[in-house]
């Protein structure tokens, strides 16, 4: 997490307050569409899953590794498998990657790994590609990572087959509509051309789409209202990026934002580096609160946790690339 840390704590000081789009005043606390919301909290290193209908007191699902490899938990996403149901891709800033069976029962910590590596270099996005079962790890050390299979169900199988050299690699998401896979990191989103199967898998033909040379991306993630869009969040703004033309449109013009989701209803919440540390630690990149925005845009409600989280992102709980 360190690229965060010094590009983003003096923006995080200096963040704007209004937005250069419609996403404008505060709204009245109330959520118009109930979804589950996922988000990476680090205080005590856990994947929680709570409803955004109602306040946080206890998670739906948690996943709890410990620390170590698995310290500052940084990336989840959800997907379906035909062999496992839906699994949880799970990335973290100690240096691993993962598979998670999401349906396992008893444990809910490192027993219901389906697959793992350490990749080192601070693992900040985690990808499956459908159907040949690949995975693709971005470490902010600067590379994307692509484990491919021998098996298309068995993780185990999973072997790492190439490495592309990436500059503050932090973000990741498939186009399944059109077989590419984006990632995002100092100054550009690139999305590669998906080629080959199993051991054979690889990224090619990479096309660059500049989101200013001074600014860190830091997630990538589908709006669930617009599926011709994908949403990054970097140093000073919240964008759009058009999956077909590549146009670029400003959503919010707000510093420090490690991670913005947009539901099918357009409410939509993020995390915002505060620049502050909580419960003492050295986390001054993290945030006790997840913002919620209505639909028109406007600042809707928050929600914590009693012992005060220190939240990193939020994902919407869903399993489709869109």
């Amino acid at each position: 997490m360190q690229l965060s840390r010094r590009t983003l704590l003096a923006g995080a000081a200096a963040a704007v307050a209004t937005p250069a789009t419609m996403w404008l005043a505060e709204g009245t606390a109330q959520a118009a569409a109930s979804y589950d919301v996922a988000v990476c909290e680090q205080y005590r290193n856990q994947i929680q899953i709570y409803s955004s209908a109602a306040g946080w007191t206890s998670p739906k699902w948690v996943w709890s590794p410990g620390g170590g490899g698995w310290s500052n938990l940084s990336d989840v996403k959800f997907r379906n498998t035909a062999k496992f149901g839906e699994v949880a891709l799970v990335a973290a800033s100690g240096g691993n990657v993962g598979i998670i069976d999401k349906n396992a029962s008893g444990t809910q910590g490192t027993g219901s790994l389906l697959w793992h590596a350490a990749p080192g270099s601070n693992p900040h996005a985690i990808e499956r590609i459908p159907n040949i079962g690949a995975i693709v790890a971005a470490s902010s050390g600067g590379y994307l990572h692509v484990y491919a299979p021998t098996a298309v169900n068995d993780p185990s199988t999973l072997a790492l087959v190439q490495t592309i050299s990436f500059p503050g690699a932090h973000g990741l998401w498939y186009d399944d509509v059109h077989n590419r896979l984006w990632a995002v990191g100092q100054g550009k989103a690139t999305s590669y051309a998906v080629s080959g199967t199993y051991r054979n898998t690889r990224l090619t033909g990479g096309v660059n789409i500049s989101i200013g040379a001074s600014n860190l991306g830091h997630s990538l993630d589908a709006s669930y209202k617009n599926s011709a869009i994908l949403l990054v969040s970097h140093s000073t703004a919240v964008i759009s990026i058009n999956k077909t033309t590549h146009a670029v449109s400003t959503v919010h013009a707000n510093h420090a934002v490690k991670s913005f989701s947009q539901h099918s209803s357009g409410e939509a919440f993020w995390v915002q580096s505060t620049g502050k540390k909580y419960h003492g630690d050295t986390r001054n990149w993290v945030n006790p609160d997840v913002q919620f925005f209505n639909a028109a845009g406007a600042r809707s409600f928050t929600r914590g946790l009693s012992y005060g989280a220190e939240f990193y992102k939020a994902r919407l709980h869903a399993v489709g690339y869109h």
